[in-house]
C-alpha cells in the first residue's frame, strides 16, 4: 500500500464523470488499498478515486459498525455504486479533502440504499443512514464530476470559493515561511 496525493480544486479530474470499472484485477485492488490508506491518513470520512487522480467509479468510506462500541467503524469499498432509493432529508456541514479549509451546510437524503460491487466484482447492497448516507452522496457526486459546492446557491458557492482561495493563499505563505526558516536555520 502507498499513500497517494489528494487532488485539490480546481483540478479538471474533479469535474469529469468517472468511468465504470470493468476489470476487477490486482490494479483495482492496489488502487483501493492506496485510497484506504490515503483516506485514513488524511482523517477523511470518504475518498473518491478521482480525488487521487484516477477517473474510475470507486470510493472508500468509513461507516459505523453495529454493536456495543458506538465509536467502531469499518472501511467500506464501493465500486460502480448506484443509489437505488432515498428517504428523508438531513442538513449536514460537509468538508472535502479536495477543498481543505472550508465546509458548508448541504441538504442531502437522510437514508440511501446503494447497490455496488466489491473489489472482487461481487454485487452488494447496503443501506446507509445519517452521516454515512451523507458521505455516500458526497463521494458519488465526486464520481459524477460534482463537488459539494455545486450543491450550494450561487451566492454561497461564491463566498465559499472566496474563503477557499484565501485559505489556499494562507497555506502557500505558511509553506514559504517554513522554507525561509529552514534556510535561516542552516
Amino acid at each position: 500500500m502507498a499513500q497517494r496525493t489528494i487532488v485539490e480544486y480546481p483540478a479538471a479530474v474533479l469535474k469529469q464523470r468517472c468511468a465504470e470499472v470493468e476489470d476487477f484485477d490486482d490494479e483495482l485492488a492496489t488502487l483501493i488499498d492506496d485510497m484506504r490508506e490515503t483516506m485514513v491518513d488524511a482523517e477523511g470520512l470518504g475518498l473518491a478515486a478521482n480525488q487521487v487522480g484516477v477517473s474510475l467509479r470507486v470510493f472508500t468510506m468509513l461507516d459505523a459498525v453495529e454493536g456495543d462500541d458506538p465509536e467502531a467503524t469499518e472501511v467500506v469499498e464501493l465500486v460502480n455504486p448506484v443509489i437505488v432509493a432515498r428517504r428523508g432529508e438531513i442538513r449536514f456541514e460537509e468538508g472535502c479533502l479536495s477543498f481543505p479549509g472550508i465546509s458548508e451546510n448541504v441538504l442531502r437524503s437522510a437514508e440511501v440504499d446503494v447497490t455496488f460491487r466489491n473489489r472482487d466484482g461481487s454485487e452488494q447492497q447496503r443501506t446507509f443512514r445519517g452521516v454515512s448516507a451523507v458521505c455516500v452522496q458526497h463521494e458519488l457526486d465526486h464520481l459524477d464530476g460534482v463537488t459539494f459546492l455545486d450543491r450550494l446557491s450561487p451566492l454561497k458557492r461564491r463566498l465559499a470559493l472566496r474563503s477557499f482561495t484565501r485559505s489556499q493563499e494562507a497555506r502557500r505563505w505558511e509553506a514559504i515561511e517554513e522554507q525561509r526558516s529552514l534556510v535561516r536555520g542552516r
